[in-house]
């Protein structure tokens, strides 16, 4: 069978696998399918958009979970073009590097790519990103810490800008709810705004990885002017 023709069988099995299921375990999915978790984080990338990956889950690209911020809605939106620009700003990380990774729904996505053998400090304040990178056994992983925010899973605080401001970042990854000309690179949530500063201060290179549907966008909270960053990594050129 050609590469195409198993990769529509393990979609189907998939599938059939999800079922009632809200969502699964990518780990337990990966057992099943007797594949490798990357080549299940592939196939559902090539499925259409069937499918999403987030965090350490498996669901469906329609799938509605109210309350539970890992499957959220809107993490379902769009996610075959977050993990598209995602795997572009993973290819962007070098060996020994430290990095900064932002929270959000695309993040949990760019964590997930990065290639394993990199050897990497990598430095995050929210819990989905923070799961993801805990399993890696290149990674020195630093955990900023403070007050938790459970509708963003994030932390936010003068301890954690603290130590965030002794830290040397050679490439940090913003993310964004909003890109605009006018009005700037925005969020939703203001907590995030003096962390997201701190990194883009403290990073050699900063880089703002959003999906197309964010250009042209606007939400609560300014943190950054476009030009601030070094490269915009989106799913289209």
């Amino acid at each position: 069978m050609s590469r195409t023709g198993l990769r529509n069988a393990r979609l189907d099995r998939l599938a059939a696998l999800l079922g009632g299921h809200s969502h699964l375990k990518l780990g337990a999915v990966a057992e099943e399918l007797g594949v490798s978790e990357m080549t299940v984080r592939r196939d559902v990338m090539e499925s259409g958009g069937r499918f999403a990956c987030l965090g350490g889950h498996v669901i469906g690209a329609h799938n509605d979970v109210a309350g539970d911020y890992v499957l959220a809605r809107e993490s379902d939106h769009h996610a075959a073009a977050k993990e598209r620009a995602c795997a572009r700003a993973a290819a962007l990380i070098e060996d020994d590097d430290t990095i900064f990774i932002d929270c959000g729904t695309t993040m949990p996505h760019l964590a997930a790519l990065i290639p394993a053998e990199l050897r990497l400090t990598a430095v995050c304040y929210s819990l989905n990103v923070a799961e993801i990178l805990s399993r890696r056994q290149n990674t020195r992983l630093i955990l900023l810490g403070g007050l938790f925010h459970p509708a963003a899973a994030s932390f936010s605080g003068e301890t954690a800008l603290a130590e965030l401001m002794r830290i040397n970042i050679n490439r940090a990854f913003l993310s964004a709810g909003g890109v605009d000309d006018e009005r700037g690179v925005t969020c939703s949530h203001f907590h995030e705004v003096p962390v997201k500063q701190a990194a883009i201060a403290r990073a050699v290179h900063s880089h703002l990885v959003v999906d197309a549907s964010k250009f042209g966008k606007v939400r609560a909270a300014h943190f950054a002017e476009r030009a601030t960053f070094t490269s915009v990594v989106s799913d289209r050129d």
